[in-house]
């Protein structure tokens, strides 16, 4: 298909301009007119860009593009080498920050939500990143330390838990990647256990002064289902080839 109606599409999916990001959404960088295969991930790292290029792909399709605010806008090193790499192969760099988190079914958060179990039931935070809701099935966590080895299961890594003293946990919210900031307002929205990619310093104290548990569960780990969703979505709406290529990250 056309990268022209493959970018609109995703546009039309994702709605970027509702969003106040820190960088460009869509497409990032120009590759191939006529697309055939999608590589999706998480981070538009040189890492990933080979593996695409392995696989075939004429198209990436990330939550973490290349351009952010802030940067000097130099093409040196790392940048050079990500660049370079793909303006030499012709291969397509889609990339959705927020747009991607807040997506009601193929976002980040939703499909978080979805593996975890969680049923979301409302909204917080700015832009309404923030999911709250409850188990699926229904019931509450005896303890914090039951939910935390619930998820670590899930995703497949270990959780950095701050309260574990905290019982009967049914509301649980949650906010993919580096979410910490929203830990404030999951509180007020009545939470009694928030969940997210990073843990900042001022976050441990307010867990334990609060009596809301913290799971911090790695930015990666909470990010790894957003890109594949809706690149899977796209492609098989079109006609396409999708490949997930997850590059492990520990952070």
């Amino acid at each position: 298909m056309d990268r022209r109606d493959l970018v609109a599409a995703a546009d039309a999916l994702l709605q970027p301009e509702r969003f106040r990001d820190y960088g460009p959404n869509g497409l990032q960088v120009e590759g191939v007119d006529q697309v055939h295969k999608i590589v999706s991930g998480v981070t538009a790292s040189r890492a990933l860009i080979e593996a695409a290029i392995a696989a075939g792909a004429d198209t990436i399709f990330v939550h973490h593009g290349l351009f952010w605010r802030g940067q000097s806008g130099c093409v040196t090193g790392w940048m050079k080498q990500r660049l370079a790499l793909l303006l030499a192969h012709d291969i397509n760099l889609l990339a959705y920050h927020l747009p991607l988190d807040a997506h009601p079914e193929l976002g980040n958060n939703a499909q978080l939500g979805l593996k975890l179990g969680l049923v979301g039931q409302s909204r917080f935070g700015e832009q309404d990143l923030g999911w709250l809701g409850v188990a699926a099935n229904g019931q509450a966590w005896p303890g914090a330390q039951a939910l935390a080895d619930h998820v670590s299961d899930v995703l497949n890594r270990p959780v950095a838990l701050i309260n574990q003293a905290q019982a009967g946990i049914k509301k649980v919210a949650w906010c993919s990647g580096g979410a910490q900031n929203y830990f404030e307002a999951a509180i007020a929205a009545g939470a009694d256990a928030f969940i997210t990619g990073e843990l900042s310093e001022p976050q441990a104290h307010l867990a334990c002064e609060c009596g809301v548990a913290y799971l911090a569960c790695g930015h990666h780990a909470t990010e790894r289902y957003g890109a594949p969703a809706v690149a899977a979505h796209l492609a098989q709406r079109f006609g396409l080839q999708h490949e997930f290529i997850d590059i492990d990250n520990s952070a």
